[in-house]
């Protein structure tokens, strides 16, 4: 199927909309002027009759005065003293024979009508005339609901964008989601797995001085990390409970958890911490925080991956009940095609990456914390910028 240019579709909607209104104030510009030259001309006309002292020729005058009003198109029906019999009609927009009965009656009908929108006028002997609008008034009636048929249409194909949009980010996300569990789920059991096909050796066939023992350690070791990966899926899923959290003992842990893996994953990479144990302490879950900083900090290594460099992890209270932590890298920095969408679902600079880890921080930090966590602008590297409230706030 063929994919909707939604942002295209939406400004040609727009355009077409504009010139609507373009169109509509033109035509009743004509209409105005149109009407300013019939009455001028009915004026001059009006001014030859006066002006004539002939009978003959002031009658001309008169007739030539009825031919403009006839000529303006202005539907008009000319009826005796009671209304009931039509004496003369002028542009109709249908024939009609006043002689039959069945003449008499359409117009009377459409008498009806038109007496309703405008009030006839008394003429000689009692005579009524009925009138109606113009061609032009009739032609800009059309117009105010050709524009709100585009304006609703506009507004239509905006709301489809907009949740079309959100369905495919939804589902962007739950994809996304669905890889990194599986990730992460794969690396331990992949592991367990190993361990499985080790007890099945015969112990003098054991690579190396393996012991019981040691295998025992190994598997505790990965069911502790699929439990711990179970547990944080669990939380995202719902609202957890959150309490007061010291962020000095988040980021020291944090930093055992990657003493172990920087030499494998940032070789050549230094871990700078300045985070106060003085600080308050932020209304947060631990193991959420704890998660959606070691994404950020992978998302360094990843940027000084082959090149080494320094992360630095610092935080400090602000004034008005938050505090601020910045975790700041010395890569390369963001590419511009992606800096306003790094933390979308899918969104990577990674060849094999899935976009998911800075999706995840942001849905953490924001829709579980009530925080705040943004990419600055400026200086080398990157830094990302994470806001939580004190606790006591």
């Amino acid at each position: 199927m063929t994919r909707i240019r939604w942002p295209i579709a939406l400004a040609t909607l727009f355009l077409i909309l504009l010139g609507s209104y373009v169109l509509f104030s033109l035509l009743i510009v004509q209409a105005l002027r149109t009407d300013a030259r019939l009455l001028t001309e009915i004026f001059s006309e009006i001014q030859d009759a006066n002006s004539d002292t002939t009978a003959a020729r002031a009658e001309d005058a008169l007739y030539r005065l009825q031919t403009k009003v006839v000529e303006s198109g202005v539907p008009l029906i000319l009826t005796g003293p009671g209304d009931d019999t039509v004496l003369a009609v002028q542009n109709l927009g249908f024939n009609v024979d006043l002689n039959t009965a069945r003449g008499q009656a359409r117009v009377l009908d459409l008498i009806r009508s038109l007496d309703a929108r405008h009030p006839p006028v008394v003429g000689a002997g009692l005579t009524h005339i009925h009138y109606g609008d113009t061609p032009q008034v009739r032609s800009l009636q059309r117009i105010p609901f050709l524009l709100a048929g585009a304006l609703l249409l506009t507004v239509f194909v905006g709301f489809t964008m907009i949740r079309t949009q959100r369905r495919a980010e939804s589902e962007r996300a739950w994809t996304a989601m669905a890889r990194e569990l599986a990730h992460q789920l794969g690396t331990p059991l992949s592991s367990l797995q190993g361990w499985l096909e080790v007890l099945k050796l015969p112990q003098r066939e054991r690579p190396g001085s393996l012991r019981q023992s040691d295998v025992a350690d190994a598997i505790e070791e990965d069911l502790e990390r699929l439990e711990r990966v179970s547990h944080r899926f669990e939380l995202i899923g719902r609202e957890p409970e959150l309490r007061g959290v010291s962020l000095h003992k988040i980021v020291r842990d944090l930093e055992r958890y990657l003493a172990a893996r920087l030499p494998k994953l940032g070789r050549g990479v230094d871990l700078v911490l300045d985070v106060p144990d003085t600080l308050p302490q932020v209304q947060g879950n631990e193991v959420l925080l704890i998660w959606a900083l070691e994404n950020v900090v992978k998302n360094a290594l990843d940027a000084l991956a082959g090149r080494g460099g320094r992360i630095s992890i610092y935080a400090r209270r602000m004034g008005d009940g938050w505090v601020s932590l910045r975790i700041r890298d010395t890569g390369p920095g963001v590419d511009p095609e992606i800096r306003d969408r790094i933390f979308d679902p899918g969104v990577t600079s990674k060849s094999g990456g899935w976009g998911v880890g800075l999706a995840l921080s942001r849905r953490i930090v924001e829709g579980v914390h009530r925080g705040r966590i943004e990419l600055l602008d400026g200086g080398d590297g990157t830094t990302f910028q994470i806001r939580l409230p004190v606790a006591d706030a």
